[in-house]
Parts: C-alpha cells; sequence; structure tokens
C-alpha cells in the first residue's frame, strides 16, 4: 500500500527546508561534514566492474560447454551471420570478390545503382502510388548524384540482413510475452534497460564476445533494434478482435494454428509498425556501429568527425537521413497497405506479377549492360556533385565574421551557469543528494517508489560512478531545462497556428531523422571541445519532444473547455495560462521525460568532444574493450534515466488526478 503525505503545506515547508540547506552545504560542507560524507571513500566501494571484466575474461578464455569452448561457440555465431553480410554486400556493394585486401579482384559486378533505384520505384508503386515511388526514386537517385552511393548500398546491406534477424527475434519475444504473463514480467525490465542503457555499452561486451568487423556491429544493431518489436508484437496480438479469436476457435484450430493462420495475419498491420520501428533504430545504429568495424555511411560521419571535416560529415549525414526517408516512407506503406485478395487468374506469370517481372528484367537488363557499360553499375564520377565545400566555407565564414560574439556567449554561460551548477552538485554530500531523491520519490510516488530511486542512486554510488553521474546530471539537466525553454514556446506558438505547425513539424522531423553524430560536427566546428559544446549539441539532438508534445498535449485541450473560458471573458493569455497549459501539462511533461532520454543517450556520444561524465567511462571502456568498466557506466546512465522517468511519470499521474483527466486524455467529469 503506498504511503503518501497528503499535506500541501507540509510539503512546501520541506522543499524550501531542503532548498536552504543544500546552499548551507554548498558553502559550510567542508567545514561541518567529515570527508566520507563528502566523498564516498573507496574503500567502501562494491568491485563490480572488476567482478564483471573477471568473468567476462573466464567467459572467453577458460569456459567450455561440451566439445567446444565459449570463445568458439561466439565465433562460429559470427561466421554464420557473415556469410549472410558478405552476399549482401557484394550483392549491393562490392560485387562477388576473390582474394582478400589489397590483392581482392572484382570476378562479377554488384547491382547497377539504376537496377536498385528503379526497383525501390516499383516497390513504392506497388506499396501505394507513383507519388511515394518518386519520392523513394529520388531518395535513391540523391546518393548516387552526391557520390554517396558506394556507402549508403554497405550501409543498407547491413540494414537488410539485420532487420529481419531484429524482427523475428523480437517476433518470437513478443510471441512468448503474449502466451506467458510470467515470462512478459520477466521480459519487461530487460527492455526497459536495453532501452535506457547508452548504446556504447551494447557494444563493449558484443566487441568482445564476437571481435572487432562488421558482423559485431551487426550483431549490436540487432540488439539495439529489437525491443520495440517485443513490445509492438504483445501489443499487436493483443489488440486482435474477440471476434476473430472466437472464429478461430469455432474453426478447430489448434493453438499453433491459432497463432500463425489467425492472430498473427490479423495483427499484421501492428506488426508492421514494429517492423518500421526496427528499420529506423538500425539505421540509427550504423555510425555507432561504424567504431567497432561497420563501414558505410556510418564510418564516413565518424572519420569526419575525427578529422573536422564538416563538410563531408554533414553530406555522409544527410545521406543517412535521405536512406532513413525513403526507408520509412516504404515500410510505413506496407505497413497500411490493404492486401489484394487472391484471384483464380489462369494467365502467365508475367501478367500475375507484374511489378515483379518488371524489377526482374531491369536487373538483368541492367546487370549484363553493366557488363560493357561501366555507367550502369556506377554513377559517372563527371556528375556527380557536392556541397561539401559549401557547408566549410559557410562555417569557415561564421568563425571569421561571429567568433568574438559566439566566445562571448560560450564564455557567459560557462562562467555564470555551466560551472556553478557543476560545483554545486559536485560539492553536494551523497547522503543528503540520496534523501533528496528520496523523498521527491516519496512525495511524487509514495514508499515504493522513494525506495526504488533510492536503491538505483545506491547502485550508482557504491560502484564508484558518483562524480561521473553528478557531471551527467549537470549536463542533462542544464540541456534538458533549454530544450524546454526553446520547445515548449515553439510547441505552443505551432499548436494555434496550422500553418506554423506544418512548418515545425517539417522542422522536427529532420531533427529526429538526423544521426547523432552530425550534430557534433558544426558545433565542435564552432565552439571546440568541451562541456559547452556538448551542451548545445545534446539540446539540438533532444530539442525535438518538448516541440512535439507540447503542440500535441495543447492540441488534445477539449474545444468546449476552451469555449467555456471565452464565454467567461478569459483573454487569449488567460485561455493559455489558465486553461490550456494545465490541461496539457501531462503531455508536456510526457515530452520532457522523452528530452531527458535523449539528452542522456546523446551524452554518451558527446564523450568524444570532452566530457568527463558516465559517457566517456563507456568510451574508455569501448575503446579499452573493458567490460566492467562499461557495463557499470551503462547502468548507471540507464538507472539515471529510470529514475527521472519514474519521477516525472509519477508527477504526471498526480497531475492527471488533481485536474481530474483520465488517461486516455478524458475528463473525469
Amino acid at each position: 500500500m503506498s504511503v503518501r503525505i497528503h499535506s500541501s503545506n507540509g510539503w512546501k515547508i520541506f522543499w524550501i527546508a531542503a532548498l536552504v540547506i543544500s546552499f548551507l552545504l554548498y558553502f559550510f560542507a567542508d567545514d561541518w561534514l567529515p570527508r566520507e560524507a563528502l566523498k564516498y571513500p573507496s574503500g567502501w566501494q562494491l568491485p563490480l566492474k572488476n567482478n564483471i571484466s573477471a568473468f567476462m575474461n573466464w567467459l572467453i578464455e577458460d569456459a567450455t560447454f561440451g566439445l567446444f569452448t565459449f570463445k568458439e561457440f561466439t565465433r562460429s555465431i559470427a561466421w554464420l551471420l557473415e556469410i549472410p553480410l558478405e552476399f549482401a554486400t557484394s550483392l549491393f556493394a562490392t560485387g562477388l570478390m576473390s582474394g582478400q585486401g589489397s590483392s581482392a579482384v572484382q570476378i562479377l559486378p554488384p547491382l547497377s545503382w539504376l537496377a536498385v533505384l528503379v526497383v525501390v520505384f516499383i516497390m513504392g508503386r506497388y506499396a501505394r502510388d507513383y507519388t511515394l515511388a518518386l519520392l523513394v526514386g529520388g531518395c535513391f537517385f540523391y546518393l548516387a548524384l552526391f557520390g554517396q552511393w558506394q556507402s549508403a548500398m554497405v550501409t543498407l546491406s547491413s540494414i537488410i540482413i539485420a532487420v529481419p534477424f531484429g524482427v523475428a527475434g523480437g517476433l518470437l519475444l513478443g510471441i512468448a510475452g503474449f502466451r506467458w504473463r510470467s515470462f512478459e514480467r520477466v521480459i519487461t525490465p530487460v527492455l526497459d534497460l536495453m532501452q535506457t542503457i547508452p548504446i556504447f555499452a551494447y557494444l563493449v561486451p558484443i566487441l568482445f564476445l564476437f571481435g572487432f568487423g562488421p558482423v559485431a556491429a551487426m550483431i549490436g544493431t540487432i540488439i539495439y533494434a529489437m525491443p520495440p518489436m517485443v513490445r509492438v508484437t504483445m501489443l499487436a496480438l493483443r489488440s486482435v478482435p474477440e471476434e476473430v479469436v472466437e472464429f478461430g476457435h469455432m474453426a478447430g484450430c489448434s493453438r499453433r494454428q491459432m497463432m500463425w493462420k489467425v492472430l498473427i495475419p490479423s495483427a499484421a498491420p501492428g506488426l508492421m509498425v514494429g517492423v518500421n520501428q526496427v528499420i529506423m533504430l538500425s539505421l540509427n545504429m550504423v555510425i555507432i556501429a561504424s567504431m567497432i568495424g561497420a563501414g558505410g555511411l556510418g564510418y564516413d560521419v565518424l572519420a569526419s568527425l575525427r578529422r573536422l571535416d564538416i563538410g563531408a560529415g554533414i553530406e555522409a549525414g544527410v545521406a543517412i537521413v535521405v536512406l532513413a526517408i525513403a526507408l520509412d516512407r516504404l515500410s510505413q506503406a506496407y505497413a497500411v497497405r490493404t492486401p489484394v485478395a487472391a484471384t483464380h487468374d489462369t494467365g502467365n506469370v508475367v501478367s500475375r506479377h507484374p511489378y515483379t517481372t518488371i524489377a526482374l528484367a531491369v536487373i538483368v537488363i541492367t546487370y549484363l549492360g553493366g557488363l560493357v557499360l561501366p555507367a550502369l553499375v556506377e554513377f559517372p564520377k563527371g556528375l556527380q556533385i557536392t556541397t561539401g565545400s559549401f557547408w566549410s566555407s559557410l562555417v569557415g565564414w561564421i568563425n571569421v565574421n561571429f567568433f568574438d560574439t559566439l566566445e562571448t556567449i560560450k564564455t557567459a554561460l560557462l562562467l555564470n551557469v555551466l560551472i556553478p551548477v557543476k560545483r554545486f552538485l559536485l560539492a553536494m554530500p551523497w547522503a543528503w543528494v540520496i534523501f533528496l531523491v528520496a523523498s521527491a520519490g516519496l512525495y511524487l510516488g509514495g514508499i515504493r517508489l522513494a525506495i526504488l530511486v533510492a536503491l538505483l542512486a545506491g547502485f550508482i554510488l557504491v560502484t564508484g560512478q558518483w562524480t561521473y553521474a553528478m557531471i551527467t546530471v549537470y549536463l542533462c539537466g542544464i540541456s534538458v531545462i533549454i530544450a524546454a525553454m526553446i520547445g515548449i514556446p515553439i510547441g505552443v506558438l505551432a499548436a494555434g497556428n496550422e500553418r506554423v505547425f506544418r512548418v515545425v513539424q517539417g522542422f522536427v522531423d529532420t531533427l529526429q531523422t538526423l544521426p547523432s553524430f552530425v550534430y557534433l560536427i558544426p558545433v565542435v566546428m564552432l565552439f571546440r571541445v568541451g562541456d559547452f559544446s556538448a551542451m548545445i549539441a545534446v539540446v539540438a539532438y533532444a530539442l525535438a519532444p518538448a516541440i512535439r508534445y507540447t503542440a500535441h498535449g495543447l492540441k488534445q485541450v477539449s474545444t468546449e473547455l476552451v469555449e467555456a473560458g471565452v464565454v467567461s471573458g478569459c483573454t487569449r493569455r488567460q485561455l493559455l495560462f489558465k486553461i490550456r497549459l494545465p490541461l496539457a501539462m501531462p503531455e508536456i511533461m510526457l515530452g520532457i521525460n522523452q528530452t531527458i532520454m535523449l539528452a542522456l543517450s546523446m551524452l554518451v556520444i558527446t564523450a568524444l568532444v570532452g566530457t568527463r561524465d558516465l559517457g566517456q567511462q563507456v568510451y574508455i571502456a569501448l575503446t579499452k574493450a573493458d567490460t566492467g568498466r562499461g557495463i557499470v557506466a551503462g547502468l548507471s546512465v540507464a538507472f539515471i534515466a529510470i529514475i527521472a522517468d519514474r519521477l516525472i511519470a509519477a508527477g504526471s499521474a498526480r497531475v492527471r488526478q488533481r485536474l481530474g483527466i483520465a488517461a486516455d486524455g478524458t475528463r473525469n467529469d
């Protein structure tokens, strides 16, 4: 049973007193408290990361299962996955090669760029209409025109192999969760961790187990992209109408037939949403996966970041966005496509399968033609264009003409905001911080939430990650506040004007499809490395949810309530601040929650620009293949995310309860 203090005035006094005590501790903690209260003694820390590293070393070097060592087992899996990946890469990117390394010789060329373009055009026409066909065809033509074709096809090869594995694994786990509630209860927290642990943390044990190379990168992509498919599968299967299930029982279906002949086909549109999510997350992973051996567009972006080549980095990043748009629109079209009823047409194969026939004919013709006409295989270099010099010149011009202004802004924010907040958090005694976090849990959700958040914070403390965690909280907190200060007003403006809403929606969609690494390149070029650059990149990356959820929440406010306010004589300002914003607050809080999640995921990536937080620990673990450090730091980031998520969710529930709003957004009047 939840225990909660109901006295509103009592809690107000408590939080005011806590704020005063915090400031007093900031100034006088060194004089009042022993050293152990300020910095957790290293002798009290649990050697968890050392134990994990030792276990992983034993697993790889000494563990045996029957006739095979564990290392042989994992390398066998890598070898099996390498076969389809090499086939796809040969088909789309490299062609059939003989030999390895610099001595490799191409025996047969890959599929022609024109053939791939025509095939995706046909897929778009088959899935929906010529508008979609022109869109996806134009996206692939962009890749060829801007010289990104080769890298894009390497990335596409990995996606084509990783997505089926991610979909199949997610589907089977989702079916198991649907059938057995006990399995669902076990897998749900695992999925929560998989979606909150930083992506880099996935790569550390994968690199250790499967070695360096494209296969290890593909395995990391599969693991990262699978959780949404599991959740969508369970939801879609539970959403199948009872009438359909009853019809299956009446037809005498066995349990297996009920699943594969009735439930899965009926849930197909919902399952395709999961497929779409797997595709998009796989594309989101391509840059990070390049750090353990994946090539393609992700490697191009990473290499551009390392040499600060803003033009090449932006071009490769935009190519990922273009590829993501094409695959996203195609998968969405297939998700909502109405299956065509089967006919008993006795005509030939060509008349029954015209799209497939045309696609095969184009592939054969262009493939044979490419043997004598190289332009059919590779887009002519003389026709390729580039915008790299433009972007590099633009950043150079900004640096030359606005350096003093940018430096002034950076220095002012560092001296007046970032550094004071950082010092304040680092000066707080660890016991006091945990007490405040537990108090927030008690106030918002009761004793169970208080215990949960205190235990999660305690894990960060006893594993030696406290200082790094405080720096993470400081960077994330400031970034989220700035993102909210920018995003909420934009969302308010978009909700009140349909034309502005369409423009903002396009802007938000662009922000959410740009790879996270792309944000670092111009920021580093303008502001160099450090916490300020990390903050700017995080704000840009995490801005979209604050805008989207604010606009959505305001649009969901009941028109009857707004009209009642108008009848009561409210001004537009009063309507906004007294009616619309309070009623939209649960949605806005959900947007802030998502902003925090994106900020934490981006902070791991900003370790590349010199931050000293948990993200840096994960990155160092990746470069040194230190599994213990990577897993413990990754779990610490995940626990910060879970603490924020649970506290905000509890706060949102309290707001809904106070406003009389049901979980579906309707009022309980």
